[in-house]
């Protein structure tokens, strides 16, 4: 069954550890992102460490092969279970973030590595812009083979591509799920979401979720309500299966 992350898209620690003392240890995975990195560094990371709790650090690596096998190593050696790069970059890049989280890790279990394939914000149009050929879905399975064939472990998708990704690389292929929708949240960037059930059924590894929960009236609350309704959405799934 999916398990949940936490976005901790927030601008400084002190917010970071308010959230991690309240979810904590309900919550056991929390995703580090752009912004909090870039306002505090490697330690946004440390403090979900030792708060004992996982890190997805989402930061979208796309850059020369060297540069990315260099900044994968530092993410291993951090000691994130999870982290990111854009499929975009290629092949060889991907190639070489899998080597740096590996020599990075040393002699402990390397990180999952992601290919980025569709941001949710994005839709076809937005892709022909740039000049990417294809719809959404197109592009997104197009990526994640690639991703495959670089050698990462799964991809960030939409919950919309998750079942075509799936058929296309394999039910091992981790799927991690974002712009997953609990409750409607107003001032929302992404147009390509989901709710826990579609992503359930679409057969996710992790979903995402972040403003749903930060911006609830009872975070924790959301949070439990959360980890229980992907629960009993997964076996009651397991269930009608023969």
């Amino acid at each position: 069954m999916p398990r949940l992350i936490v976005a901790l898209d927030l601008p400084d620690l002190a917010s970071a550890r308010r959230v991690l003392v309240a979810l904590r240890p309900a919550v056991d995975f929390f995703k580090v992102g752009s912004q909090l990195f870039t306002a505090c560094g490697p330690d946004a990371v440390r403090l979900v460490r030792d708060h004992g709790a996982e890190v997805f650090l989402d930061l979208k690596f796309h850059d020369i092969p060297q540069t990315v096998e260099a900044a994968a190593a530092a993410a291993a050696r951090l000691g994130v279970r999870m982290f990111n790069v854009h499929a975009l970059g290629g092949v060889e890049m991907m190639v070489r973030a899998r080597r740096g989280a590996h020599e990075g890790a040393a002699d402990t279990k390397p990180p999952i590595v992601l290919g980025v394939t569709v941001l949710t914000s994005a839709n076809t149009a937005a892709l022909r812009s740039v000049g990417v050929a294809g719809d959404v879905p197109e592009a997104a399975v197009r990526l994640a083979s690639l991703s495959r064939d670089a050698g990462l472990d799964g991809v960030v998708c939409s919950v919309h591509e998750v079942a075509a990704i799936k058929a296309a690389c394999g039910s091992d292929f981790v799927a991690v799920v974002p712009g997953i929708r609990p409750r409607e949240v107003c001032d929302d960037d992404q147009s390509r979401t989901g709710n826990l059930r579609s992503a359930v059924l679409a057969g996710a590894d992790y979903v995402v979720v972040g403003r749903p929960i930060l911006q609830a009236p009872d975070p924790p609350a959301v949070a439990r309500a959360t980890i229980e309704a992907l629960d009993m959405i997964a076996l009651k799934i397991s269930h009608r299966r023969p």
